[in-house]
């Protein structure tokens, strides 16, 4: 196994969302729910996009929300939730089906935690692999399996 990049209590999976809103309300939620952020830090990631356009979705089928840095943040975490069905972001990389929260209290931790994710999700069938999970602990072993 890999070193843990996302706790096993910190993924969801058959989560439902119509639209790119709802999809980074409940992978924030995650978050929201184990205190590590407030609900100021959800409103930040969705008024992102708003302002910054889909710049979230990274590739096909997965979108990696977050904001900057803010006092919102109240400790560094990450969550992974895969919809049960794919939601539009607008982007070219649409539908998504894979999006991953990340909140961090400074920047530095920011580029911490995005190297760690970036290391995990190296591996050229893991977005297939993850997306198909049945089970949170189904993805989290995908994840963290060397």
């Amino acid at each position: 196994m890999r070193e843990e990049v996302i706790p096993l209590s910190n993924f969801r999976v058959g989560v439902k969302a119509e639209t790119w809103q709802e999809a980074v309300q409940a992978a924030g939620q995650v978050l929201l729910d184990c205190g590590s952020i407030t609900q100021q830090y959800i409103d930040e990631m969705i008024q992102a996009v708003y302002d910054l356009g889909p710049y979230m979705v990274l590739m096909p089928g997965f979108a990696l929300a977050h904001a900057e840095p803010s006092p919102a943040v109240l400790k560094d975490d990450m969550s992974l939730i895969l919809l049960d069905k794919p939601v539009e972001f607008h982007s070219e990389n649409d539908p998504v089906t894979i999006v991953l929260c990340v909140a961090c209290v400074n920047r530095d931790s920011h580029r911490e935690a995005l190297i760690r994710v970036a290391a995990a999700l190296m591996e050229d069938d893991i977005y297939d692999r993850l997306a198909s999970a049945q089970t949170v602990e189904e993805a989290y072993t995908i994840l963290h399996e060397d």
